[in-house]
């Protein structure tokens, strides 16, 4: 059989979510509302939120660490660094270049930060993967697509409830011996859909309630799966698992029921319910508890979301390395490291008193 010269995958892999949580019952009680009800409607019972030193940029360079960690390569050898997140601490000032600093990848590469709501990080990996398979002069071996935040939410607004702090990493490259994961194909979906957005000098985000379900969220996961579906001549049923960005825990439960796919190839996944919506992070963090897991052979459904609106898809296969390259700590295990803090702790972590 002739060899696949378009080869390409995920080398290595790291995850980092804050070990401070706040509980959805502590916020709703804050506001004088029903706690229960909330976290029954939303399917999340707490969430990961950053501490007063932490930001997505100290987020990224951990995820990075951890991924260069599990990959065992040389960080020189990284020739690209794309950070997606819509809580960079610098308006003007790449984050992207404090990483590439932070786990040593050397000057001579390209680097950027990127933008798309919650989907900047999946584009990171697109344009990674682009980059390693490009036939040009200037070509890379390696790049780095990350996608962390902190996210933001008005205090008493619905968001609140789930917007949370996380992000994970991941290195792309095509050596065989290395890719733990190969993506044997990517589709996107975009549209101009006004449901979330936040202005320049705005610090909280606003959304336009009835267009986030049926015309945001749903038609672009929905768009970008059966466009990748027409594209591989693939199914559902040829999944073993899925996951889809996590705005709350019902939303990718019932995306995943519309496409065909069973609530067991999503269990592994879905981490909204444990940690909320780290936005640019969700799916990847997703993904990389899917690969904490996975068989070689084993295929994964993995697509994104980002307000304003699109949707990238892609389609991946594990490859044999992976039973020799894992995370040191697991997602879920992970996940479990936390601590408790009040309301009035979460507000001064994420600086929502202000002073005169």
């Amino acid at each position: 059989m002739a060899e696949n010269k378009n080869f390409v995958g995920i080398v290595g892999c790291g995850v980092y979510i804050p070990r401070y949580r706040i509980t959805v019952d502590e916020i709703a009680r804050t506001w004088k509302k029903d706690g229960r009800k909330i976290a029954e409607s939303l399917n999340i019972t707490e969430k990961a939120v950053a501490g007063f030193d932490e930001d997505a940029c100290t987020i990224s360079v951990e995820s990075a660490r951890r991924a260069v960690k599990m990959w065992g390569g040389d960080s020189q050898k990284i020739g690209a660094v794309y950070v997606g997140s819509e809580s960079h601490p610098y308006a003007v000032k790449p984050t992207a270049t404090i990483v590439a600093d932070a786990i040593n990848a050397g000057p001579e590469l390209t680097a950027a930060d990127l933008q798309f709501a919650c989907k900047a990080g999946t584009a990171g990996m697109q344009i990674c993967l682009g980059l390693v398979l490009a036939d040009m002069p200037y070509w890379i071996d390696y790049g780095l697509a990350i996608g962390a935040d902190t996210a933001q939410g008005r205090p008493g607004d619905a968001l609140e409830y789930t917007a949370a702090s996380g992000g994970a990493a991941f290195i792309i490259g095509k050596k065989k011996e290395e890719v733990i994961a190969a993506v044997d194909e990517t589709f996107s979906y975009t549209t101009d859909t006004p449901d979330f957005w936040r202005r320049q000098h705005a610090e909280f985000p606003r959304h336009g309630g009835r267009f986030t379900g049926e015309p945001a969220y749903f038609k672009h996961i929905v768009g970008a799966s059966e466009g990748l579906f027409a594209r591989t001549g693939l199914k559902a049923e040829d999944f073993d698992f899925a996951v889809f960005h996590q705005p709350n825990g019902k939303f990718p439960a019932r995306v995943a029921q519309m496409l065909g796919f069973e609530k067991e190839k999503i269990r592994q996944g879905l981490v909204t319910p444990l940690i909320g919506n780290t936005y640019s992070g969700s799916a990847m963090i997703g993904l990389a508890s899917i690969l904490d897991i996975a068989e070689p052979g084993q295929k994964i459904l993995a697509v994104s979301f980002g307000s304003g609106a699109g949707s990238d898809a892609f389609a991946i296969t594990v490859q044999p390395p992976i039973t020799k390259k894992r995370a040191c700590v697991p997602v879920l295990e992970m996940i479990k490291e936390k601590e408790y803090i009040s309301y009035a702790e979460y507000a001064k972590f994420r600086r929502k008193l202000k002073t005169l």
